[in-house]
């Protein structure tokens, strides 16, 4: 049965395990592999540790029987993009190859939604790789809507990323 709970500063070394761990699995193969040793680094302990003392951000992981099954993170805006209004932004939500298609994304992104309204949010962004056309459906099914592109850096590799806003 899938858990889910707020991530608390002594959950640093698990999400310094599994950040890793779950963009690896995704777009590990897309880098050579010092750029994403250099990407990776941004998944240290310590960084970890000052965000989830942070009052900006909010982790929530989901877990079953006590294992890390992914992740959704909510903080503020640091997109190249122009808000109407307060804004949060969708961070980072990732699941694990062994729980994916078992409603986790769903349930984290319900999660994500709710923090950002909690927040008084009227707008929510994110940002999602061009070519991850799985990602894009399911955005796209909650109502995000591209506003505008980036390049999201790996290293020294650039990968165009979509950004999407929801209007809460």
């Amino acid at each position: 049965m899938i858990a889910y709970r707020d991530a608390t500063p002594d959950d640093a070394e698990l999400m310094a395990r599994i950040g890793p761990q779950t963009f690896t699995e995704t777009f590990g193969h897309l880098y050579s592999p010092e750029n994403l040793a250099i990407f990776l680094e941004k998944h240290s302990v310590e960084n970890w540790r000052g965000e989830l003392t942070n009052p900006d951000y909010t982790v929530r992981i989901a877990e079953d029987d006590g294992v890390a099954a992914g992740f959704a993170k909510v903080g503020p805006p640091s997109l190249p993009f122009e808000a109407k209004g307060p804004a949060a932004e969708l961070r980072q939500l990732y699941v694990l190859k062994p729980w994916q298609g078992a409603g986790i994304a769903a349930t984290l992104m319900d999660w994500a939604i709710a923090e950002a309204r909690r927040r008084g949010a009227e707008e929510m962004f994110l940002s999602v790789f061009i070519d991850n056309h799985r990602a894009r459906r399911f955005y796209a099914r909650y109502g995000f809507e591209q506003v505008g592109t980036y390049d999201f850096m790996v290293g020294s590799h650039a990968d165009l990323d979509l950004v999407m806003r929801l209007k809460l």
